[in-house]
């Protein structure tokens, strides 16, 4: 199922994004960057709706998942439709940060997952960012799961998008699984994993960003 070869972004959607989104991975990872955004002074607060704990339906083996609030997709059929509100919920803090960190130590908790909402929204990739860092830096055993409404060519810049920001990149490059595309009611279909709708696609990031192409996640 592959697709076109990732393309540079165009200069006038975002003239800060990188292109170089493997070797911008191995530069995160080798420098331990690892700086809180939830301070004062610095970027805007970010609401959520939940965070669950000892998850089993939002992505492989048994995970911390945090429900970002704020969307702009507004998917017919969407199963929380309160959480397009970018005021729905609770303030994301360095407390709850830190919640989530402490949350992920347990052996057996596989990674994160973050879900919506949209949290390649740019105003919620200002608050994620710090996490994902804090993730890699302080736990790189754990993997991380996005759910996304945009697709990866519009994340890369591939295809224009209102996503792209000066984080998106970076972004992308701290996750390892992306489920990909708005949930389309008429195609709906239960019997899928980790998917709502057969347009939607569970990608292997680390494999796609080698590959230059989109890269299905394989489970057994």
């Amino acid at each position: 199922m592959g697709m076109p070869a990732l393309q540079k972004p165009r200069p006038e959607q975002n003239e800060r994004c990188s292109p170089y989104l493997r070797l911008h991975r191995h530069t995160v990872l080798e420098s331990g960057q690892n700086s809180g955004n939830q301070g004062k002074g610095n970027a805007p607060l970010m609401n959520y709706g939940e965070i669950k704990k000892n998850d089993i339906a939002n992505g492989l083996g048994v995970r911390t998942t945090l429900f970002v609030s704020g969307c702009t997709h507004h998917c017919k059929g969407c199963f929380q439709p309160q959480t397009w509100s970018f005021d729905f919920g609770k303030p994301y803090t360095k407390e709850v940060e830190d919640d989530i960190l402490a949350s992920l130590s347990p052996y057996y908790i596989a990674g994160l997952t973050l879900l919506g909402g949209e949290p390649m929204e740019p105003a919620n990739q200002a608050s994620l960012i710090s996490l994902l860092r804090r993730v890699r830096a302080e736990m790189p055993s754990k993997n991380v799961w996005c759910y996304s409404g945009y697709t990866f060519e519009e994340l890369t810049g591939a295809l224009p998008s209102r996503a792209r920001c000066e984080h998106t990149d970076e972004m992308l490059s701290l996750i390892d699984v992306l489920v990909d595309g708005e949930f389309k009611e008429d195609l709906k279909d239960i019997r899928l994993r980790f998917c709502g709708s057969s347009n939607q696609r569970v990608i292997d990031v680390r494999k796609t960003l080698e590959a230059g192409e989109v890269v299905l996640l394989e489970w057994k």
